[in-house]
């Protein structure tokens, strides 16, 4: 599995534990429901700049979402 799939999979486990929909987790990270859709489905490379407001918006240190699971 290369990193950025790591990092989609991490962020949908830790939205969905969370109960949070991709909207909101969006609202919260600043970002369009869209663009997080690309995230979340390894369509897109997000910046650390992105990761790390997704990374604060689920309440988790940044390296979590590059955690082997």
């Amino acid at each position: 599995m290369n990193l950025r799939d790591r990092v989609a999979l991490n962020i949908q486990d830790l939205r969905r534990a969370r109960g949070l929909s991709q909207e909101e987790l969006a609202h919260r990270a600043d970002v369009s429901r869209g663009h997080m859709g690309k995230v979340e489905n390894a369509k897109f490379a997000a910046s650390l700049d992105l990761l790390e407001r997704i990374a604060r918006a689920l309440n988790v240190d940044p390296e979590e979402l590059f955690t082997k699971r």
